[in-house]
Formats: C-alpha cells, structure tokens, sequence
C-alpha cells in the first residue's frame, strides 16, 4: 500500500487585493507557513510520495521569501516530491521552475507526458506540466498507461474534467480509457471527494488556503493510500483561516446588531466572514454594524438582501409621488420576483422621496 499526499492550487503570492496591504502581506506569509505544514503532514504519515497537481505559484512575479520558503520546505520533506506546472505557473524559459535550484527530493515535469519508474515503490508515475496559460488540447486525449499488472500506476496533472477547453480538458471516458490506478488533479478548488471512473480513480484536492468567499469552509490536501485496484482518500486540513457566508434572518422584533452577533460562530475571531441580511426588515446600518462587529473576526464583509416590509408597499395606494413610486416598484418586483436590484431600486427611491436616512448596500 503506497502512501501519496495529494495537494493543488496553493496559489502561492496571491495579491489578496480585497485586503489593506498589511493584511496582504500578512496572507502571504501565512500561505509560506502553509508549506511547513505540508512537510510535516508528509513526516507524520511518513509518505512514500508528494504530488502537487499545478498551481503551487498564483503568477510568474515571486517574493523571494517564497522561493526560499517552497525549495526549504519540500527539501524538508522525507520522500520525492513531483510538481505538475498548472496554467498558472507553467513551465518555460524564465519561471521560477527554470531559475530555481531545487532539491534532489523534487522533479517538476516540464511538458508530458512523461514517465518516471519508481521500481523501489513498485509504480510508475506520468505526469503532464502546462507551458503556455491555457492549453486547448486534452492530456489525457489518446493517452493509456503500459500494461504493468504488479504495478500501481500513477499520474499527476493539471487539467478540468468536463472542461470548457481552455484548461487541460479531459472527458470522463479518458480517464476510464487511461489505464491508470490513480489520477492526482489540480485546478478544481472544491475538493471532488473519491472518484471513478472504468478501473481509474481519481480525485480534486481543493485548495489548501480559501481567498475568497468562493473558497468556503475547511482546505487542505488529500492523503492518499492506493495499490492496483484499490485506492482509498482522506482530506486533511491544513488551511490556517476560514471563509464563510452567514446568513442573518431580520423581521419582526430582531434588532441587526443582536442578529448578526448571534449568527457569528465562535470560531469566527481566525476566520474571514460574510453576514448576509435577509427577510423583511428595514435596511440595517450597515456602517454602524461593521463598526461594531469588526473586532469579532479576522475579516468581515456585510451584505443587504433584505426586502421593503410587506407594510410599506401597502402605501402604493396613496394619492401621492410616494405612491405612485410604490406602485411603479410593486409591479416591477412582482414581474421580477427574484430581483435584488428592484429591492434596492425601491430602498434608494423611498429614502430619496421622504428625505429618510441613507440606505447604504454592499456589493
């Protein structure tokens, strides 16, 4: 039984753009101390292989510390290490994969597909590398491992399954045609959970790292045991910070400041979170709510998808310039019932005509 751990997508010097420049960098840093916990997890389960399917590098423009840090880490790591370039950080004259001196544990693949023996593990390993940002054409297209019946054979790659075709696509009949046993993945930010497909396995290991609020909830790296015709997965998280979307129920008698620190889970002070307010309610202070809730968590975003009070449409009626409006708003939100945009359209125009306070939203 081999031992893999399984990462993709580490993105390392993400920009983290959302976040003041001293956040950033200390996002990055964390992302560097992401390295040092994948090295450990290798020791302590005592690994037979690593395989990083792409996209370790968010971009070609490197801190130097992350340099240092990657080659110090996987160097760290008691077993070989094989790295698949992703669209991201592919391979070619000038990246870092070329300008770097990289410990003897640590093969990176520079066009595929290629063959590595691995006789003292009893497998073989394939492995593919991206040297362009896109790649139209299938790694897997025509593709099919040697027969090797005592053999567990492996591979590594970056690529979409069922994917539009800019990104390495490969169809599901490929995988099942490949002859492999396992087929390590990077691209995919969700973890895909163990698949197959024919005879072959093959799985997605997400992200390591959330950085934004598409990237929700745990992250980290599979770890893997598989030998011919059997292959078994286990995600380990390795993330140091969390992203979460909360929603907040306002109506009735709840009060946006009490609703929003209850939803707040206690874990939230590490993580980054996003409180969406929902129900029939009038426009929380979204200002005043920041202010007051911003030291609970890492990171806070706020985000008004209430409705106007079922109430406050009754005033369509009136014989004035607020009812006309009302009315006007009504029958646009019942042709579009689903319609954020209306709800606000609707908000900012009442406020506008009764000189009320101001309705503040966030995208």
């Amino acid at each position: 039984m081999l031992k893999i751990i399984h990462g993709a997508d580490f993105h390392l010097d993400s920009p983290f753009a959302g976040l003041a420049p001293e956040r950033a960098a200390q996002r990055r840093e964390e992302q560097r101390a992401l390295l040092d916990r994948l090295s450990a997890l290798a020791r302590e389960r005592q690994a037979d292989l690593v395989l990083l399917a792409g996209d370790l590098l968010d971009s070609r423009r490197l801190f130097r510390e992350t340099v240092q840090a990657l080659s110090r880490s996987l160097g760290e790591i008691p077993c070989p290490v094989f790295i698949a370039p992703g669209n991201h950080d592919f391979y070619s004259p000038g990246s870092p994969w070329t300008g770097t001196e990289w410990p003897a544990n640590v093969h990176i693949f520079t066009s595929g597909p290629e063959r590595v023996d691995l006789p003292k593990l009893g497998c073989t390993l394939y492995g593919w590398a991206f040297t362009d940002s896109h790649r139209e054409s299938g790694p897997l297209a025509g593709f099919r491992a040697e027969e090797e019946p005592e053999r567990l054979k492996l591979a590594v790659l970056h690529g979409e399954v069922e994917g539009g075709g800019h990104y390495g696509p490969i169809r599901r009949e490929e995988i099942a045609a490949s002859g492999l046993d396992y087929l390590a993945l990077g691209h995919i930010h969700r973890g895909s959970g163990l698949q197959r497909e024919g005879d072959t396995f093959w799985a997605y290991p997400g992200c390591p790292e959330g950085r934004g609020f598409d990237e929700l909830g745990d992250k980290g790296v599979l770890y893997v045991e598989a030998e011919p015709g059997h292959v078994t997965v286990q995600p380990v998280p390795l993330c140091r910070r969390r992203y979460h979307v909360i929603p907040v129920e306002l109506g009735g008698e709840a009060e946006p400041l009490e609703a929003a620190r209850s939803a707040l889970p206690s874990s939230a002070g590490e993580d980054v979170v996003r409180l969406v307010f929902q129900g029939e309610a009038p426009a929380p202070d979204l200002a005043r709510l920041e202010r007051e809730l911003s030291h609970l968590c890492y990171g806070l975003s706020l985000v008004d998808q209430t409705r106007l009070p079922r109430e406050l449409w009754t005033r369509r009626g009136e014989d004035s310039l607020t009812g006309l409006f009302l009315q006007a708003m009504w029958e646009r939100c019942q042709a579009e019932p689903d319609s954020q945009l209306c709800q606000l359209a609707a908000r900012y125009g009442l406020a506008a005509l009764e000189n009320g306070e101001e309705v503040r939203c966030e995208d």
